[in-house]
């Protein structure tokens, strides 16, 4: 499916294989305890921004980790508002639309947006931790 066809295809965002929905506060207090156990990924995303778009299409073409090296979190920001308010507010992280949070035991250990978010800068981010 081409970029368009995906940018035009409307809400319902099909995620690749591994992606995992975060939609409500109970399930984001507990990604924080699971990256005490594996680094952890939010994606946060507007589903009518182009370049948030853009963002998680790189991702979608470059992505390579395997579901054992991290948890991913793709977060619908405009159907999950609140959601959105506590990760930033909760993670002491200024709100960004698109936005990739990586988060290691608990804390906050890389934070991008925008035309920055790729998957080069996540196994960098990734490899600060070895």
């Amino acid at each position: 499916m081409s970029f368009m066809d995906r940018l035009m295809r409307g809400r319902e965002e099909e995620l690749p294989h591994g992606w995992k929905k975060l939609e409500d506060a109970d399930h984001f207090e507990q990604l924080i305890e699971d990256s005490y156990d594996k680094p952890v990924i939010i994606f946060k995303h507007s589903v009518s921004c182009g370049v948030s778009a853009m963002a998680k299409y790189g991702l979608e073409s470059e992505w390579e980790f395997e579901h054992t090296d991290l948890d991913f979190y793709y977060l619908d920001l405009l159907s999950f508002r609140s959601v959105s308010n506590l990760v930033a507010e909760r993670l002491n992280v200024i709100h960004q639309s698109p936005q990739i949070i990586l988060l290691n035991k608990g804390e906050v250990i890389y934070n991008t947006s925008h035309h920055k978010i790729s998957v080069g800068g996540i196994k960098t981010a990734l490899g600060s931790l070895a």
